[in-house]
């Protein structure tokens, strides 16, 4: 990997979405590395504000609005896309969702530590809640704290580096183009292809969970409306 591709897909949310590219523009790199956010047909007020942090803060933005007519989500998309741009450039992919808060050191780290690891598919920050404590979707790895260790349950894509002989081994045109989320078939399709994947315990990043989707907050709030509009509205096909 010559370089790093980070991307950020984004639909509304707008302040926290902020937040997020701030902290990513802000991290100190050594490694050469470019920036790109997917807006997702975010409101045009939302949209506006994006331009003007990429022409404030130099970062990439890639309006979906200008091509696909596909209503979000449009994770798929995205994930081909980036997936292409970066094996034509030889770099690494680390995807940060928009309701992640990463530190200065963390993408840099995370590069360092998939590099230094030739058998690496997906190397993953875990994450953690406002007083440091590790939180959703990372939960099972409670008690392993400030670690580095392989990983075979899924790696969620809130903060991890797909590194690029992943990229090149599985064409992500291969998945289920009826799934609105990929990260747990492509972190199991790591595995199948001979990779490992490691999860990061000693690179936490802030996890505000569903804040990108504020819906899915009925989870935990009203988890029989949560579980109703899953199903009956197809929402949040993993």
């Amino acid at each position: 990997m010559k370089c790093i591709h980070i991307i950020t897909p984004v639909k509304d949310s707008i302040e926290l979405t902020l937040q997020t590219v701030e902290a990513i523009m802000a991290s100190g790199f050594q490694t050469p590395f470019t920036y790109t956010v997917y807006n997702d047909f975010s409101t045009e007020e939302n949209t506006a504000r994006l331009k003007e942090a990429s022409e404030k803060l130099g970062f990439e933005l890639v309006n979906l609005a200008e091509i696909t007519d596909h209503p979000s989500p449009n994770y798929l998309l995205v994930l081909q896309m980036a997936q292409q741009r970066a094996i034509e450039a030889e770099a690494g992919l680390i995807i940060v969702e928009s309701d992640v808060l990463v530190k200065k050191n963390t993408l840099q780290a995370l590069f360092d530590g998939a590099t230094e690891r030739i058998d690496c598919g997906i190397a993953a920050a875990v994450t953690v809640d406002e007083k440091g404590e590790i939180n959703y979707p990372y939960l099972f790895a409670k008690g392993k704290e400030n670690q580095v260790f392989p990983e075979k349950k899924h790696c969620s894509f809130c903060c991890s580096l797909l590194t690029l002989n992943f990229l090149k081994a599985f064409d992500f045109h291969q998945l289920n183009p009826e799934k609105n989320w990929h990260d747990v078939t492509i972190s199991h399709q790591s595995l199948k292809e001979g990779f490992k994947n490691y999860l990061f315990t000693t690179l936490p990043v802030w996890h505000r969970p569903h804040s990108s989707r504020p819906w899915k907050q009925l989870k935990y709030k009203n988890p029989l409306k949560y579980y109703w509009l899953k199903y009956t509205k197809g929402l949040d096909k993993i």
